[in-house]
């Protein structure tokens, strides 16, 4: 999956009918998180990253 699969899958995923987030918010939100992980000491992103997939695989075992 290309970064741009990816960002495109997650605005149809983002915008419910709750949350009407549009696919070019979910690429800026998506974008602004990019540039702090890239702020971030490597070690950090990481951890940061994989303590989201850990959280999405509770969600999704839901």
């Amino acid at each position: 999956m290309t970064l741009s699969e990816f960002m495109n899958e997650v605005a149809r995923k983002a915008d419910t009918g709750k949350t009407q987030i549009n696919a070019a918010e979910t690429r800026r939100v998506l974008s602004e998180a990019f540039i702090l992980l890239s702020k971030m000491k490597s070690a950090d992103a990481t951890n940061v990253i994989a303590k989201g997939i850990a959280s999405g695989a509770k969600k999704k075992a839901k």
